[in-house]
């Protein structure tokens, strides 16, 4: 089950509360305070990790609470800090607070590790309050409360490259065709109901990586289809392959085209400006070379690539998949 959304609760271990204690010692007249201070709480740590690809645990286990730190103690003996916990997350994982809807973090690379409620600080014995003046404290402080936040995580796959286009467009069985990726393949609608990643490795033994992104259908920003809920998945690709069926189907490749583009500048604006290359996939079943032309007449308008495929047949996969790896490993310009 692919989960890319979850709402958790954190809570940092509270401080421990300082001592108030006097020294009673045979032989020491005079002992003085001697309380202790209460140790710190822990932290609620998010590690971000390769081995975790969907956010299901967070499903079943939505609270992590850290230790608190132990009370202080007589004979000026300082409490025990409280243990911290690492919370793991999928690389791709952005953090927002639940109630404000601020951006907290983003995790990007493996190993990533941010404080996500900071533990609280240990009160002071009454030991810490003697002076010259006043060498009977009885003043000692409380632990600080350890933070607490509620917080939603999303998260955004990591692809180089992106897959978009109508159900039966082509996607899974490019993808399949190019990778060691095997989704579902079938003949209605919707067959890929979650995003699949496949890896394209090249003869120099360079990679990189492609993302099918599934349901995206014209009014998905409106909740037809599968609505708009993957398309986050392909905002942090360099590139956009949309591929377009030309084949025998009756449906106008031109409009398909428009109308997926406005999907994807009503989900992000961004989106619509990403470096594209069209595909007019399923050219096997195409008789109608008319439909191919006028699609690459309208690349040609929009100053996009063009490329005509057939994952049946293998034609020009490979003149595409050599493509989408200049754009992928050129230069980004800053």
């Amino acid at each position: 089950m692919f989960v890319d959304e979850a709402r958790i609760t954190v809570k940092a271990g509270d401080g421990g509360n300082g001592c108030l204690a006097f020294r009673r010692e045979k032989y020491v007249p005079r002992g003085g305070p001697s309380g202790g201070d209460g140790g710190r709480g822990g932290d609620v740590n998010m590690v971000a990790t390769v081995h975790r690809n969907t956010l299901l645990h967070f499903r079943f286990n939505p609270e992590y609470s850290a230790q608190r730190g132990r009370h202080g103690e007589g004979s000026n003996r300082t409490g025990h800090d409280g243990v911290s916990i690492d919370v793991q997350v999928p690389v791709g994982t952005t953090v927002y607070d639940d109630e404000t809807g601020d951006k907290l973090f983003d995790f990007t690379e493996d190993g990533q590790c941010w404080v996500a409620a900071r533990g609280g600080r240990g009160g002071r014995g009454n030991a810490r309050f003697a002076t010259s003046t006043h060498q009977a404290p009885t003043e000692h402080e409380p632990g600080r409360p350890g933070d607490f936040r509620r917080l939603r995580l999303e998260l955004k796959l990591l692809a180089d490259v992106g897959l978009v286009g109508y159900p039966h467009a082509g996607k899974s069985t490019l993808i399949s065709r190019i990778s060691a990726a095997r989704p579902k393949i079938a003949d209605y609608p919707f067959t890929t109901l979650e995003p699949v990643l496949g890896v394209v490795e090249l003869p120099d033994h360079r990679t990189f990586v492609v993302a099918d992104v599934p349901g995206l259908i014209e009014g998905a920003h409106e909740g037809k289809g599968l609505g708009i809920q993957f398309l986050r998945h392909i905002e942090r690709t360099r590139v956009l392959a949309h591929l377009v069926d030309v084949s025998d189907t009756g449906r106008d490749p031109v409009h398909d085209f428009e109308a997926l583009m406005n999907e994807l500048g009503s989900f992000s604006e961004q989106l619509t400006q990403k470096p594209m290359i069209v595909v007019a996939s399923k050219i096997d079943a195409a008789q109608d070379t008319d439909r191919i032309e006028a699609l690459r007449r309208l690349a040609s308008e929009r100053h996009l690539d063009f490329f005509e495929i057939s994952s049946v047949t293998g034609a020009g996969i490979d003149a595409l998949k050599f493509a989408l790896a200049e754009r992928v490993f050129e230069p980004q310009q800053v």
